[in-house]
């Protein structure tokens, strides 16, 4: 799916993404957002660190994370870089722990 197709599907659950992407390895730093986000894999892999949980989260093309407001994070970015759509919500918008949705750009729900 194109970006194009991908933010036509968030504008659908009425998010107005933005794209942004990254080289080969690079790496984002622990920090916190004071709203939600909601991520979608448009090319290449990104992992996202949660030390709080205690785990990780690895996006590849065409999958989603809902990241809650406040959530600790940093990333990984693949070996073959990454795009992104991103689309922040109000905090408290989306669930109370990330969601991984593997492949939701191929999946029939909006």
């Amino acid at each position: 799916m194109r970006d194009s197709e991908l933010r036509s599907r968030l504008a659908l659950e009425g998010l107005d993404a933005q794209t942004w992407g990254n080289g080969p390895h690079d790496v984002y730093g622990e920090h916190r957002h004071n709203y939600d986000k909601v991520l979608v894999a448009a090319a290449g892999s990104i992992t996202f660190r949660l030390p709080e949980l205690q785990r990780d989260v690895t996006l590849g093309t065409g999958d989603r994370l809902d990241l809650p407001a406040q959530t600790l994070h940093g990333a990984d970015v693949g070996p073959d870089g990454v795009t992104c759509l991103e689309a922040h919500l109000p905090a408290g918008s989306l669930a109370v722990e990330p969601q991984l949705h593997q492949g939701w750009a191929a999946s029939e729900e909006a």
